[in-house]
């Protein structure tokens, strides 16, 4: 299968296309800036495309059989400015059926389920779920994975010098799972792909609240003696009338703090493989 790859450059975009290419998948990576990938991946096949212009995307995916996504909502960005999630689906959807790319392939969330309980409404998880309603009604194959929360939170986006920021209290545990684990389950399901419409919930072996987390997280990684701060979450909010970055923050934490995630992942081990990696391990490995 020949594979053209969205989001590469990304925290979990990375990892998964150099699974795909490692197991003799024909992957092709999109990339605006190709000098810069490039150098990121050097022995890659790279493209050059724009989410926000489908002719770029109809030249990149002339030739290839599915497209693979990992897409976000950028922290700094606004509901009306362009969004990958929004006009970025529509454009890769219009320039597959141009092409005759016969599979869709999606990285989503569980935690955008937290739309609409609580009283809980966002735009960005709005679009989150609109993606999913369009390539289920592209008339395209689709396989859409529904992710836990990614242990490389805690070093790429919660680790702060020799601290980690937490946000509020988490009541609600989520089943951490490595993007190691996650791309051995996507080269699976591109393996088993078949002519089916496919939907997985990717979870990891244990559940922890984000305290819970944190905690085993300190205890396992070695490189520095780490503290957990806390950031006021009334002080966030405030700040996130006026300050789009954090306006997301406190958003996407309260949601992650409150999403009364159950485990599923009982079919995608079946099927994908049972993830292997614990947080203690992840953690542990970092310093190595």
């Amino acid at each position: 299968m020949k594979i053209l790859f969205i989001g590469a450059t990304g925290m979990l975009g990375k990892p998964v296309a150099t699974r795909l290419a490692s197991s003799g998948f024909d992957t092709t990576l999109l990339a605006r800036d190709v000098a810069k990938t490039q150098l990121l991946f050097p022995f890659a096949r790279i493209v050059a495309g724009d989410l926000f212009n489908k002719d770029s995307l109809v030249k990149a995916f002339a030739g290839q059989d599915a497209v693979y996504m990992s897409l976000s909502v950028e922290q700094h960005s606004g509901e009306k400015d362009p969004q990958p999630e929004r006009e970025g689906i529509d454009n890769i959807i219009a320039a597959a059926k141009q092409c005759g790319i016969r599979r869709l392939m999606y990285l989503s969330s569980l935690v955008h389920f937290y739309n609409g309980m609580n009283g809980f409404d966002w735009w960005a998880f709005t679009i989150k779920q609109s993606a999913v309603d369009k390539l289920k009604a592209s008339g395209i194959a689709y396989t859409v994975f529904y992710s836990s929360t990614f242990m490389e939170t805690f070093p790429y986006q919660m680790m702060h010098g020799s601290r980690l920021v937490l946000l509020g209290r988490s009541i609600a545990p989520m089943w951490f799972i490595a993007a190691k684990d996650y791309a051995n389950q996507v080269a699976q399901a591109v393996e088993i792909a078949g002519t089916e419409n496919r939907e997985f919930t990717i979870q990891g072996l244990e559940p922890f609240t984000f305290d819970e987390a944190a905690a085993v997280f300190i205890a396992s990684y070695k490189k520095e003696k780490l503290k957990v701060l806390r950031a006021p979450v009334g002080l966030i909010k405030f700040f996130g009338h006026f300050n789009q970055p954090f306006n997301y923050g406190w958003r996407i934490c309260e949601a992650l703090n409150k999403y009364p995630e159950k485990f599923d992942s009982e079919k995608t081990w079946a099927e994908l493989g049972r993830p292997t990696i614990t947080l203690a391990e992840y953690a542990a490995a970092l310093t190595k």
